[in-house]
């Protein structure tokens, strides 16, 4: 039976806010693909497109806070494989669903050590709004049928803590460990044999609990930055962000 699944994170950001010294806004658009590998007796693997606008409040160098709100999809690859030879699957194998609401909120706090190191950490939680849903169709025994899988209660938790090195241009690389949890519920409209799922709702969680995450901010014109960050946790996601500071 498949028990496991990973919320896309999104983009950590720099541990070190670009809002002014003495305190204000920025804002950002971004967009994460995210992959995760997940495994109960067979491997399956998730894959997410995340696209989101964020603000955030931060000020001396020390602190922000910040909220998103976007939109996801969600692939989950052979959810729908049998292993009952009397089941045929003559849709898709693959669950997926088109974009759906999202949001997030995140504080983090950097600790300088000197000019160019420093010390920093983060918290980040995200809520996925609407149900995910895909159908699958076939024959069992002969048999046609229909069924629809629902993917509900989806959320996910973050917290790291990393190493921030400004160098020329005031560009600034960080990497660190992070731990994360995610958790959603899934049922099928009906019991097909050989699909792990069934009517009744599946508990979903993520397999790894621990990764790792590098990126760089790079100041642009007038106020605007770029991000890109990777983190990797049994596979590798990515994404970049482009803010600006008021």
């Amino acid at each position: 039976m498949f028990q496991g699944t990973s919320a896309a994170a999104g983009l950590f950001g720099p541990l070190q806010t670009v809002s002014r010294d003495a305190g204000g806004l920025n804002t950002a658009i971004g967009y994460w693909y995210h992959e995760d590998k997940i495994k109960n007796g067979s491997e399956y693997i998730i894959r997410q497109n995340e696209v989101y606008s964020q603000v955030s409040y931060g000020g001396n160098s020390r602190w922000e806070i910040y909220g998103r709100i976007g939109v996801a999809d969600l692939k989950i690859f052979d959810a729908f494989s049998s292993t009952n030879a009397a089941t045929n699957i003559s849709s898709s194998s693959d669950f997926t669903e088109n974009w759906k609401f999202f949001g997030t909120l995140g504080a983090k706090g950097f600790l300088p050590i000197n000019k160019i190191l420093g010390i920093g950490t983060f918290f980040q939680g995200t809520y996925y709004f609407n149900n995910f849903t895909g159908d699958a169709a076939g024959t069992n025994a002969g048999a046609p049928f229909t069924a629809d899988l629902k993917v509900h209660n989806m959320w996910d938790v973050n917290f790291g803590i990393g190493f921030q090195a400004t160098v020329p241009y005031g560009i600034k690389l960080y990497a660190g460990p992070y731990i994360y949890y995610s958790e959603a519920k899934a049922c099928l409209s009906a019991n097909i044999p050989g699909i792990g799922f069934g009517r009744e709702n599946v508990l979903l969680k993520n397999k790894t609990i621990a990764g790792g995450f590098i990126g760089t901010d790079i100041p642009l014109a007038k106020g605007f930055h770029l991000n890109i960050e990777g983190q990797y946790s049994e596979r590798f996601s990515v994404g970049a962000a482009i803010s600006y500071t008021y």
